[in-house]
């Protein structure tokens, strides 16, 4: 009986362990997308953000284009899961606040929405952690 428990279990925490993996993958494409987006055109990106009253623009362009970039990799292999998946929920917050709270914009509705979604899924990860098939696995 407790050696079918046991197989149970197992399945169930590789299952686990694949879902976690398929979800690291799905959230980090978008970061490590972003990122790289930002970071390949740093004027753009700082003339947007001073568009929207950022300071220093050129300096956020930069910065925010590195935390997606490497967070999102982060995410992806599963490296130190748990600050980074916490960094990256923030992150989100604070973009969300800055850039998408034009109510009365439809695409900035949707990009709310899909931004609390993405938060949603840090938090989770941040609680869970990266799962067994993760450099943070491998670590110990």
């Amino acid at each position: 009986m407790s050696t079918n428990t046991s197989v149970a279990g197992s399945g169930t925490a590789s299952n686990a362990s694949t879902a976690i993996l398929v979800g690291r993958i799905l959230l980090s494409i978008l970061f490590i997308l972003s990122g790289f987006a930002k970071l390949t055109a740093i004027s753009a990106t700082a003339q947007w953000f001073g568009s929207i009253g950022l300071p220093l623009p050129t300096a956020a362009a930069v910065g925010s284009g590195l935390l997606e970039f490497f967070g999102g990799l982060a995410i992806l292999v599963g490296f130190q899961t748990r600050i980074v998946a916490i960094v990256l929920a923030i992150f989100t917050l604070a973009a969300t606040a800055v850039a998408h709270l034009n109510f009365a914009d439809q695409m900035q509705m949707l990009m709310l929405q899909k931004n609390l979604g993405l938060t949603g899924g840090f938090l989770l990860l941040a609680v869970l952690g990266a799962g067994a098939y993760s450099v943070d696995a491998k670590r110990g």
